[in-house]
């Protein structure tokens, strides 16, 4: 990406698309376009894409959420994400922009994957069945861009990222994913001096993360760097179970009660442990701790609190 090129962020209201934006900027990037528009409606796409004729295209759009979420809503998730990986990746096409890179999920991989995951392992297997809905489109937008790379010649990449966190996240606990939710929790137990706090499941699962800001570095650097059809790992190659991790955040909010575990509740699938060796081998890792990213986002839950 050369100065006076245009980038597109879809889904710049993001945890992810914020942070993309963050890097872009950070790195001189000034033809910027993220204007938050419905990405699932085709008609504001193509006009949007038909103004701006864009050059390169991260899609970091589409509805998410954690368990909870994909349990009460499957069908807002799997049609908003269809049509939004359908609408952008069509209209690219059709303004001929540059290069295209879609992001993706780490549950597009089969439930029982072996670890770590490896993109030989995609649709080799069923899915998780509390977020099978999402899944399903994530993976579709996977084939998309390699359908439209076979039959049109046009570079639009594809990566799986690990589970993404940071300022900026969702921290409402009917939709947020595991960090937020974990944030927001023991931070109101300590706050409301309650001795216990319960969380979703054994605790036993094990999950990668990776810091927003990390991420984004990544994706810039997968779209100057990676141009293979095949899907690329975007992780931090470590993990860790759900009870490390709350024990973790316990310690960083200074929380003294007791985290117990709910294990009527879904875990969800068992292990999610990227394989990002190839990622590696083209020179790039994470730079952030793990303790100080979840440090940092910590920190900014607690400003927007006091500021709402």
């Amino acid at each position: 990406m050369n100065r006076g090129e245009k980038v597109l962020v879809a889904g710049a209201e993001t945890l992810i698309g914020s942070a993309i934006i963050r890097q872009l900027k950070h790195q001189g990037c000034s033809d910027l376009f993220t204007e938050a528009i419905d990405f699932a409606d085709a008609k504001a796409v193509d006009h949007y894409f038909s103004r701006t004729k864009p050059d390169y295209v991260f899609v970091a759009a589409g509805k998410s959420g954690g368990i909870g979420a994909n349990q009460k809503f499957p069908a807002d998730l799997i049609r908003d994400n269809l049509l939004v990986a359908c609408h952008i990746i069509q209209s690219a096409y059709l303004n001929r922009a540059t290069k295209l890179l879609y992001l993706a999920s780490s549950c597009c991989y089969p439930k029982l994957c072996p670890q770590p995951m490896r993109v030989e392992s995609l649709f080799t297997g069923p899915l998780e069945h509390t977020n099978a809905a999402y899944a399903l489109a994530k993976l579709s937008g996977i084939e998309l861009c390699r359908a439209y790379r076979s039959q049109y010649g046009v570079n639009f990449i594809s990566a799986i990222p690990a589970n993404a966190f940071g300022p900026g996240d969702d921290f409402s606990l009917e939709d947020s994913h595991v960090v937020a939710a974990l944030i927001r929790k023991i931070h109101e137990a300590k706050a409301r001096s309650l001795p216990v706090v319960r969380v979703w499941g054994t605790g036993a699962p094990r999950r990668e993360f990776i810091y927003a800001d990390d991420l984004a570095n990544g994706c810039i650097f997968l779209m100057l760097h990676y141009d293979a059809g095949e899907p690329i790992n975007l992780g931090t190659e470590h993990d860790f179970s759900i009870k490390e991790l709350a024990e973790l955040i316990k310690e960083i909010i200074g929380y003294t009660g007791e985290i117990q575990f709910d294990g009527s509740k879904p875990d969800g699938m068992p292990a999610k442990r990227l394989d990002s060796s190839q990622l590696r081998e083209l020179g790039w890792k994470p730079k952030t701790d793990f303790r100080a990213a979840l440090e940092q986002t910590y920190q900014w839950f607690k400003t927007v609190l006091c500021q709402s």
